[in-house]
């Protein structure tokens, strides 16, 4: 499990930008077929995940 971890980690790294966006598309796709009900708890949950990955200079 750690090794798939790792390799996780490291995708995200060498791909961010990639990965960003694919955070951001999954957050709007949920955005829109929950009709804006919980556009709130969706933009935390792509920014924090955004955040773990590493967006913005943050350390994880």
């Amino acid at each position: 499990m750690r090794d798939f971890m790792n390799k996780a980690k490291g995708f995200a790294d060498r791909y961010e930008k990639q990965v960003d966006q694919a955070m951001d598309k999954a957050g709007e796709t949920a955005n829109r077929r929950t009709g804006g009900k919980y556009e709130e708890q969706i933009k935390k949950g792509v920014e924090t995940a955004k955040q773990r990955t590493g967006e913005g200079g943050q350390k994880r």
